[in-house]
């Protein structure tokens, strides 16, 4: 008995360190989400609880962003330090440390400098969709034959995301917080509730099959709710009696 429960204590310690490996190796490229069949492998790493996390965190950043950027924009420093600092932590065989003192710096330095870390959030979403769409749109054109677009070169489009999305930061502020808050949500609502549906055997291949089908089907996925949590922000979230006290 206790053999059987050290045993099932280890596969679920083991569980975990898979799916806290996983999350942020999901962010480690910009363009993760134009990559599917190392997407899905991933995402069937996640725990439960860590997708379901990931759905209740997107929910409220599409439906309250707004309102609750300044968390929003803490909690995303602290995701990038954490996938930084684990990439730099390989270097010296210690990355669970220096990716959470990292994590933790970033989040106290964006504190202070709250627009500044905005704009930079804004900027980074920007060159995260950029990226994507670059990797999509180059393998769909691709695989036409119209034209040969390098999928390797995803850093333009990137690098054009960041621009625009990083002007428009400094230019626009109220709207770029309701773009960046509702993409970004939209980013870890989606890859939540695909990490569940990879947790039931019975949906399992079906939806690994649906997703590796085509490299614009989860860029796809994320613009609906983004456009979604675009127009109810603006409506209902706050965004509107804001701009009328103004």
């Amino acid at each position: 008995m206790f053999t059987i429960l050290a045993q099932s204590g280890g596969q679920e310690t083991q569980t975990s360190e898979q799916s806290a490996s996983s999350l942020p190796e999901i962010f480690s490229r910009f363009d993760a989400l134009a990559h599917p069949d190392q997407l899905v492998e991933m995402l069937s790493q996640l725990s439960w609880v860590v997708a379901a996390i990931l759905v209740a965190v997107g929910l409220v950043s599409i439906l309250q962003g707004y309102k609750l950027y300044k968390w929003i924009v803490l909690l995303v420093a602290a995701g990038l330090g954490v996938v930084v600092g684990r990439q730099l932590g390989a270097q010296i065989d210690n990355a669970v440390v220096v990716a959470g003192a990292l994590g933790v710096l970033l989040a106290v330095v964006a504190w202070p400098f709250m627009k500044f870390a905005v704009s930079a959030c804004g900027g980074l979403a920007g060159a995260f969709i950029g990226a994507n769409c670059w990797t999509a749109i180059a393998s769909q054109v691709n695989n036409s034959g119209a034209m040969n677009l390098p999928p390797d070169a995803y850093w333009a489009g990137a690098l054009m995301g960041l621009i625009l999305f990083g002007m428009l930061s400094f230019i626009l502020f109220e709207v770029s917080v309701v773009v960046f808050t509702s993409f970004s949500g939209s980013v870890l609502a989606v890859l939540g509730i695909v990490a569940l549906l990879l947790q039931i055997e019975s949906m399992q291949q079906a939806v690994a099959d649906s997703l590796k089908a085509n490299p614009l089907v989860m860029p796809l996925l994320v613009i609906v709710p983004a456009v979604v949590g675009l127009v109810i922000q603006h409506g209902f979230g706050g965004m509107k009696r804001q701009e009328g006290k103004a």
